[in-house]
């Protein structure tokens, strides 16, 4: 048995005015996850996150507008054998969000109803578990 490869990703949770959280899903995969990538070399996790939300999403925001919400390691929703390390941030206010580079679609997921089957482990492991105890301090 292989040991897993493990990745170092940024990602950003981003809102719309009615609260919902915004997922995209990647050309040619099936699970959708939070808009973001990898760091270029040189690149602080919030800067990666702020260029790969600008990229995939059309959405413009300065890296340190971004709120640090976690860091967590999770299984890759598409790459076998891959383990990915997330810095995930939170971007403050309401956005409207357009695919554009390798993104096919997105979708508002309301974090109060059911959530879809087809989320990516980050997601559904860690960081909507982290999102829903913090509006339930509210």
């Amino acid at each position: 048995m292989s040991s897993p490869h493990f990745l170092t990703v940024s990602a950003v949770c981003v809102y719309d005015q009615e609260g919902r959280l915004l997922t995209v899903r990647k050309r040619g995969t099936d699970k959708f996850m939070h808009p973001g990538g990898k760091p270029e070399p040189g690149e602080t996790a919030a800067q990666a996150a702020s260029r790969e939300l600008a990229e995939e999403v059309g959405i413009s925001i300065r890296p340190e507008d971004l709120q640090h919400l976690g860091t967590w390691d999770a299984d890759a929703a598409n790459e076998a054998d891959t383990v990915i390390r997330a810095s995930v941030f939170s971007a403050p206010g309401a956005w409207e969000a357009t695919p554009a580079a390798e993104i096919e679609a997105i979708r508002w997921l309301d974090l109060e109803r059911e959530w879809p089957g087809d989320l990516a482990p980050l997601l559904t492991e860690h960081v909507l578990p982290a999102l829903l105890e913090t509006r339930g301090a509210r």
